[in-house]
């Protein structure tokens, strides 16, 4: 007997078979042109512009045509930055490994166990009907590898079992999809050693020993006769198990290992898109794409939003990092992931694009949910759920669009929310209906102000929280004397200076957000702004990150300082740089902690007063999550003689959000637990005498806790410029 593969051994009907998986592979494609139907709903909605005045910039301020010319160099980049992402994500689990060994190689098992069986029946098909290869030696590896492969599936689904259903892991659903898949794919593998195994109870060379999944098998029948008898019923048993797997494919959770590669490729996501840029949807089409079509008055989401709802698997380590759920607030990243492809798979079922379809049944047929509107307003977009999620998947925005959707809608917005965005429109800041109050935090400190006259290169954007919140005020002045104390010369806008639409971009009033991006960059370009640093992550955040990317004015000429002068219409060329000089950017914003950072390195500033204090350091999510900026601050705080720092057990990419984040600060949502207050009793815990952050809005809320948490004699919540400020022997200013 030649050593090769046996097709169809002791089967009739062939053609039956062949049929049935045709019909099979039909239903898959069907089920998967539906999911690439829905995605390309984004597609077909249209692009979308960006603020008036900004179509046509692209990347570093060139037009069109000159950012085309960087464009396949970029391009070529992201793409293998995509590639390198499915490989380590993807095929090795670098991302599910993390936290949770035992999710990763269960995880491992089942997905390299699956892949290993179905390359090895498209093996099989190949050699069977073009080119016959699976003979001698390698047929013999071929089995063994195919039978390894299956072993490795079962393994991996009895974890699976075992981690559902006797450990019974928390942050795992089990629904009854969740057990059905588990026993069809165990089936097919066991079914499948069963097929080789009633095989080879008839008939078993010496060579088939490679085949030793199915010579276990083998041993369970007690003569040929009785194995060959049975083998067509466990034949088509094991066959109609597959077809029916194939069919159901598309259909199950088991399409996320579809959609999770093209995700991690297009990943990741750290921020917004920006506004304004080719090949992007401004605002509709965060991540890339254009907005899909909704329902009326419904959310839009793009074309990556879509395919994230796909990739999701239910596994639940969002909601175990999410502050809100973690909080028992009203809201889980997860159920809203959920609620979001239902209410997409309803909204663009492409059977209703059929006018027979749509006319006759699909009104009848298909309701399309909806996506709670109560709990969108809790989400902080602190970020926490991309940060763990093993395929890149993020609720922060497309919850977004869902909250753009409800501003528009207007009958459930929260009061305090309304009022904010109100002064916002009218006065140019959420805080106070005032504009002239905006000058006044200061107090006795005398302030450069460009839009009077001052010169400087340096633009300090004191921001609105800063600017208006009396607690907020201390460290802004206490910046103002560290940035005298190193010589560095600055100026502000005055009261000139405008909300950078933080608020509105977060909470979805879009065309309000647009107005303040129009504003503050009208501003940056009459006063000739090419260098900013901020007091908030949020500011820093948004201007360097959603704002169009382009500078508002050209480059400095050397030598020249910059001045209140409205600059040329017209902004220069600019001229290459002195050799062996490095490129300055056309316009860069830092925020102030990577300034004082910078000052620190370069000697501008020697702390040298002693602190004696323990100290942890709360990480601001639009800090750390959103810019990688971790380790700036502490290495000012390192420098600051007497002080020991320590840090919490959520610190860096794991960091706590105080709760202020995502409009929350202008809303009364209640919950089991104050967000801050689970924060700031973490920080008691380390022992320390002094919380120290970066950011007004998690000074406020932090210091709250403090109070409310009854630990105001024991913990003190500081920003890094007061803590710096008292090292450098500055004296307080009260103002």
């Amino acid at each position: 007997m030649p050593i090769e593969r046996i097709y169809f051994w002791g089967i009739s009907a062939v053609w039956l078979f062949y049929g049935l998986a045709g019909i099979s592979v039909a239903v898959f494609f069907a089920g998967a042109y539906f999911h690439v139907s829905v995605w390309m709903a984004a597609r077909r909605g249209g692009e979308s512009g960006g603020p008036a005045g900004l179509e046509g910039v692209g990347a570093a301020g060139g037009t069109r045509a000159g950012a085309a010319r960087g464009a396949w160099p970029t391009a070529g980049r992201r793409a293998l930055a995509g590639l390198g992402r499915v490989v380590l994500d993807g095929l090795l689990g670098r991302r599910i490994l993390k936290g949770d060994v035992i999710a990763g190689l269960m995880h491992g098992l089942i997905m390299w166990g699956f892949a290993g069986l179905f390359i090895g029946t498209v093996l099989s098909t190949i050699d069977h009907w073009f080119v016959h290869f699976l003979a001698g030696r390698t047929y013999q590896v071929f089995s063994l590898c195919l039978d390894i492969f299956g072993v490795m599936l079962i393994a991996g689904l009895l974890v699976a079992l075992f981690r559902r259903y006797v450990e019974k892991v928390p942050r795992l659903e089990n629904r009854a999809e969740d057990l059905w898949i588990l026993i069809w794919l165990a089936a097919a593998v066991v079914t499948g050693f069963a097929v080789e195994g009633t095989r080879l109870a008839v008939e078993l060379p010496g060579w088939e020993s490679y085949s030793f999944g199915g010579v276990v098998f083998s041993r369970l029948f007690s003569s040929e006769r009785w194995a060959e008898t049975v083998y067509p019923y466990v034949w088509w048993f094991h066959a109609l198990i597959c077809l029916g797997l194939i069919a159901y494919f598309p259909f199950s959770k088991l399409f996320h290992s579809l959609a999770a590669p093209v995700n991690i490729y297009l990943a990741p996501r750290p921020v917004p898109a920006r506004l304004g840029e080719d090949g992007a949807a401004a605002e509709a089409s965060p991540g890339g794409g254009a907005p899909a079509t909704g329902t009326a008055g419904g959310p839009r989401f793009s074309f990556r939003d879509l395919v994230e709802f796909s990739a999701c698997t239910r596994c639940g380590r969002c909601d175990t990092v999410c502050p809100s759920a973690s909080a028992d607030e009203p809201f889980s990243p997860r159920t809203f992931i959920v609620q979001a492809r239902a209410y997409t798979k309803a909204a663009h079922n492409p059977l209703s694009r059929v006018r027979w379809f749509r006319e006759k049944l699909f009104r009848s047929l298909s309701t399309v949910p909806e996506i709670s509107p109560a709990q969108i307003w809790f989400c902080t977009t602190c970020r926490a759920c991309l940060e763990v999620c093993p395929v890149y998947v993020g609720a922060f925005e497309p919850i977004r669009q869902v909250r753009k959707a409800e501003i528009e809608e207007g009958s459930r917005v929260s009061p305090l929310l309304t009022d904010a965005l109100e002064r916002l429109y009218m006065f140019d800041n959420p805080w106070e209906p005032s504009k002239k109050k905006r000058k006044e935090w200061p107090g006795s400190l005398t302030v450069p102000d460009l839009t009077e006259g001052a010169t400087a290169e340096l633009c300090y954007w004191v921001g609105c929280t800063t600017s208006y919140d009396t607690r907020a005020q201390k460290p802004a002045r206490a910046f103002v004397r560290i940035l005298n104390e190193a010589g560095v010369g600055f100026g502000t806008l005055g009261q000139k200076e405008v909300c950078c639409g933080d608020i509105a971009r977060r909470v979805g009033e879009q065309g309000l957000f647009e107005d303040q991006v129009e504003k503050t960059m009208g501003l940056f370009a009459k006063y000739g702004i090419t260098d900013l640093v901020t007091s908030s992550p949020h500011c820093f955040n948004l201007i360097k990150n959603e704002y169009p990317s382009r500078a508002p004015v050209g480059p400095v000429p050397a030598g020249r300082v910059l001045t209140g002068a409205a600059p040329p219409a017209v902004a220069p060329v600019p001229a290459a740089p002195p050799a062996g000089a490095e490129p300055r950017p056309l316009f860069r914003v830092r925020h102030y902690a990577q300034l004082l950072e910078e000052l620190l390195d370069k000697g501008a500033l020697r702390p040298h007063v002693p602190v004696t204090a323990t100290v942890t350091f709360h990480d601001p999510c639009y800090l750390g999550r959103y810019n990688q900026v971790y380790e700036a601050p502490r290495r000012v705080i390192r420098s600051i003689p007497g002080v020991s720092l320590v840090e919490m057990p959520h610190h860096g990419p794991d960091s706590l959000c105080c709760g202020g984040g995502g409009g929350r600060m202008w809303q009364e949502l209640e919950g089991e637990k104050k967000l801050s207050e689970v924060r700031i009793r973490e920080a008691a815990a380390t022992g320390a005498d002094i919380v120290v952050t970066a950011c007004p809005y998690c000074l406020i809320m932090l210091e709250d806790a403090v109070k409310t948490a009854d630990l105001d004699l024991s913990l003190r919540v500081m920003d890094l410029n007061e803590l710096l400020a008292h090292s450098l022997g500055l004296a307080e200013d009260e103002g």
